[in-house]
């Protein structure tokens, strides 16, 4: 059967054409950023300053660091990784997944977290925990085999000498968000967060928190970096996050910030 070569060429100009408006509409659609979830509430006051600031627009997506890592292994569309834990943003580098390796951001805090009206007294130490141990059914932490929080918690509480106290009753949230609405819900009478959700007013409105001693834990340094198939607007985002606004953010939500 001989084929028309003008209907041909009609139909060769009308596939590339999807093609150039696919590939378009691609480079047109926000980058997705997978960033730890403690940084839900500064990051997604950063992302709304940028779109102001530029009128470009990121998606974010917030969970575990460890999570995040094992995702972009498997291929996923993620153009900037924010990772609580600088060694997972190390081993994507080191496996050729990243343009480098990335830089720090910052370096986060670890509190000790009861809902707002609870009988337990907060200190450093957690003596006020002990002392009213008999009320406390639940104590959350995130799931340290992948949040860098929840490690953190771990290793605070080893430090205490009470990991084998509360390990019976630990409830492990999926990341350090969810482990701090098990607390906001009552779901646990107590638990380890991170300092930048508890100091976030919907959180400071339903709990209250101590500041935890950083010799407790190994240093959170939180690092960032772009995946390879980053594109200009997650390049933008990712010069922006590093500028005095973003980093003034990041500062009133508790994190200590490279070079201060």
């Amino acid at each position: 059967m001989s084929c028309n070569p003008l209907r041909l060429a009609r139909l060769l100009a009308w596939v590339l054409g999807l093609a150039a408006g696919a590939a378009a509409a691609a480079q047109d659609r926000p980058p997705i950023v997978a960033a730890a979830s403690g940084l839900q509430f500064a990051v997604t006051e950063i992302a709304a300053r940028f779109a102001a600031d530029t009128g470009r627009k990121v998606t974010l997506n917030f969970g575990s660091s460890g999570n995040f890592a094992r995702q972009i292994q498997q291929g996923a569309p993620f153009e900037l990784f924010m990772s609580a834990d600088e060694a997972f943003v190390f081993r994507l580098a080191d496996a050729g997944l990243t343009r480098d390796r990335g830089e720090l951001y910052a370096i986060g805090r670890i509190v000790l977290f009861v809902p707002r009206g609870s009988p337990l007294q907060l200190d450093a130490e957690l003596k006020g925990v002990q002392a009213g141990w008999s009320q406390v059914r639940k104590f959350a932490i995130a799931n340290p085999e992948h949040a860098p929080y929840g490690r953190a918690a771990a290793e605070a509480l080893r430090a205490l000498g009470l990991w084998e106290q509360v390990e019976p009753r630990l409830v492990l949230g999926e990341n350090v968000s969810q482990a701090a609405q098990f607390v906001t819900t009552r779901s646990a009478e107590a638990g380890i967060i991170s300092l930048s959700l508890a100091l976030a007013p919907e959180l400071a409105r339903a709990g209250q928190h101590v500041l935890l001693p950083e010799r407790l834990h190994n240093p959170l340094r939180q690092r960032m970096v772009l995946t390879r198939h980053a594109g200009p607007t997650a390049r933008q985002f990712y010069d922006y996050l590093q500028q005095p606004a973003a980093r003034s953010i990041l500062r009133q939500y508790g994190f200590v910030l490279p070079g201060e």
